[in-house]
């Protein structure tokens, strides 16, 4: 089975032709299909439900256990198709151009079908398992939830890892960090009344956009130098039931993205202070910043095999969307993330997603010298 998974195309067809939209999430048989192919090169592999049809999966070399290694990431879940139509079937993963088309091809199927290739290379070349920790998870595009149920997995208890991997789009250029998100919900009450006569109701809706308006004239800290400006957007407004009634109740939903954790502790206290009496809050979602120190041995290595595979060092970069680096790396001893993989991040979430093959084959080979280097250096982030 696995010899033809030498070759990353075949993975990534494999696996995009596997819906796994989210929601609903349905991760499952993609991630049996990853498991099949890491026994058959040697892995020992846990398959863990965190809900119906929603499964992460860890893979470990024989008689090892997970840790005290290379560590990769990827998540198993996409995002919905939208409404366009495609130019090509979304999950046909046809090629065209030399593109891999289809929804997940960057975001991020790709990064996980490269990892596994290199895995089976290193097995064809070698006859062993690699030794790395696999973690593929579910539920990243809706927070995190696979990552979040992983950690206190009895599994990875008291593991350590040399770093992580993160398989998200990137062209392959290593990604040092991301800006942190909390996502809010916010209830306006009123008094519901005819609306030839408002002066006996008090409007939700005015509530909450006077809210909304302070919300977006706040000062939401300083500039980080590295990750940049703290921003807020309202995201979703709900309010009012028929238009001759003054209504008596608003829901809005605010995406903040935080440029530092001084400003990610704040945050709620910023955005709550900008609340008349007639509004509730509640978080949805707190997923901190996150950021690898450029001067980690760890991180200079993978810099440093990036640029032995072409790709340009562009010094430190970092990105506004989160990842599961911001829940990995605090969760097991601080180890760095570098967010590294094929296809084109600009494309993500898009109609007509692709990942350039020669993104994918540089993937693979650069993820297979990351695992020969750190199997042959096991003490280089010491």
């Amino acid at each position: 089975m696995a010899g033809k998974y030498t070759d990353p195309v075949l993975v990534l067809q494999d696996l995009i032709r596997i819906p796994s939209v989210n929601p609903p999430g349905d991760e499952e048989v993609c991630a049996e299909l990853c498991a099949g192919i890491l026994r058959t090169i040697g892995f020992d592999v846990t398959l863990r439900s965190f809900g119906e049809r929603r499964v992460n999966l860890i893979a470990a070399p024989p008689g090892k256990g997970p840790g005290n290694n290379l560590g990769f990431s990827g998540h198993l879940d996409t995002v919905p198709l939208g409404s366009s139509p495609w130019t090509y079937p979304p999950f046909s993963g046809e090629i065209a151009n030399g593109r891999v088309y289809g929804r997940g091809s960057s975001d991020m199927k790709g990064g996980i079908a490269a990892f596994i290739a290199a895995c089976v290379r290193h097995h064809a070349a070698t006859g062993h398992c690699p030794d790395v920790t696999v973690i593929l998870t579910g539920g990243e595009e809706t927070g995190c939830e696979g990552a979040s149920a992983l950690v206190s997995d009895p599994l990875l208890k008291s593991c350590r890892f040399h770093g992580f991997l993160i398989g998200e789009s990137t062209r392959n250029y290593p990604v040092l960090g991301h800006k942190g998100v909390v996502w809010f919900e916010c209830t306006a009450e009123g008094r519901t009344a005819h609306a030839a006569m408002p002066e006996f109701g008090s409007n939700a809706i005015y509530h909450a956009t006077e809210t909304i308006t302070r919300i977006r004239s706040a000062d939401l800290g300083k500039d980080d130098p590295i990750l940049g400006k703290t921003t807020v957007n309202i995201g979703t407004f709900q309010g009012g039931l028929n238009i001759n009634s003054v209504p008596d109740k608003a829901i809005f939903t605010i995406d903040t993205r935080t440029a530092s954790l001084k400003t990610h502790n704040a945050i709620g206290h910023m955005i709550g202070a900008c609340l008349c009496e007639a509004l509730t809050m509640r978080t949805l979602l707190n997923i901190p910043p996150v950021l690898a120190p450029s001067t980690n041995s760890f991180v200079q290595a993978i810099m440093k095999l990036a640029t032995q595979h072409g790709i340009a060092d562009r010094g430190i970069v970092t990105v506004p969307y989160f990842t599961d680096a911001a829940v990995l790396s605090p969760a097991f001893s601080d180890a760095p993330a570098v967010i590294i993989g094929p296809g084109e991040p600009d494309v993500a979430h898009q109609t007509d997603e692709y990942c350039a093959v020669d993104s994918l084959m540089t993937a693979t080979a650069l993820y297979g010298d990351a695992i020969t280097f750190f199997m042959t250096n096991p003490d280089a982030t010491a």
